[in-house]
């Protein structure tokens, strides 16, 4: 695990959309899960304004780590979010754009991105290999739509699960810990003094740790980095 703590939610953007730009120069395809949530927002503004039209996005792949069960155009969508803030900002093919389609029916398809999920990416470990999965950290310790009441969604054998949000009850597509796990890089953006105590249980082992989705983040490759500012790293002393 490697923490990189910054002085505010814009300077967490900054920094990893340099990261980014690094990944996405690569010469192979590169296949990448996003988040969606208020930091990957800034994210998306920052990488749209300085790399939007620097970069060849042509061997980037972009799926979805989570989606609400909403169309397309909906103001709770993920996709619509990206769309808004980087998506039409940048060249990329329209075929490189993988997304979960909120609007059918969420059983089904978790089903059908499953597939999407083997048959596009990579393998290893007979699993589909992200190169990148970016993940937030709610409140109460959730990651991707995977909720503390439905932690067991975690150990699913499948890609792609159908969650239910405990609040308002709206269902939710997610990833599964199998698929984030096998990532080639897991990058978590976490901002806000409200994730701090959460921040410090997850990252110290400490409390009610395991209750918590996000503990579980625990990627094979061993390329797990903590994007944090410094309100949600208030209580935890880095080595």
């Amino acid at each position: 695990m490697e923490l990189k703590i910054y002085n505010s939610k814009k300077e967490v953007a900054e920094h990893f959309s340099m990261y980014l730009k690094e990944l996405v120069q690569s010469p192979k395809e590169i296949h990448i899960a996003l988040s969606g949530g208020s930091t990957p927002k800034i994210v998306f503004d920052e990488i749209a304004s300085r790399f939007g039209n620097a970069l060849d996005w042509s061997k980037v792949f972009f799926y979805w780590g989570d989606e609400r069960c909403v169309p397309p155009d909906h103001e709770e969508s993920n996709y619509k979010m990206t769309v808004d803030h980087l998506l039409s900002q940048i060249n990329i093919p329209e075929n490189n754009i993988r997304r979960i389609k909120g609007e059918n029916a969420p059983k089904d398809e978790a089903l059908v991105y499953s597939r999407l999920l083997d048959e596009e990416l990579p393998r290893i470990h007979d699993i589909p290999k992200f190169d990148l999965v970016i993940l937030g950290m709610g409140d109460d310790g959730h990651t991707a739509s995977i909720f503390p009441h439905e932690i067991q969604l975690w150990d699913s054998q499948n890609n792609c699960e159908v969650a239910t949000h405990p609040d308002s009850g709206q269902k939710r597509i997610t990833i599964t810990g199998k698929v984030i796990n096998n990532a080639d890089m897991v990058a978590f953006l976490v901002t806000g003094g409200t994730k701090s105590g959460k921040v410090k249980e997850i990252i110290g082992k400490e409390g009610n740790f395991l209750m918590y989705p996000a503990s579980l983040v625990k990627p094979m490759s061993g390329r797990l980095v903590w994007f944090l500012d410094t309100d949600a790293a208030e209580n935890i002393t880095p080595s």
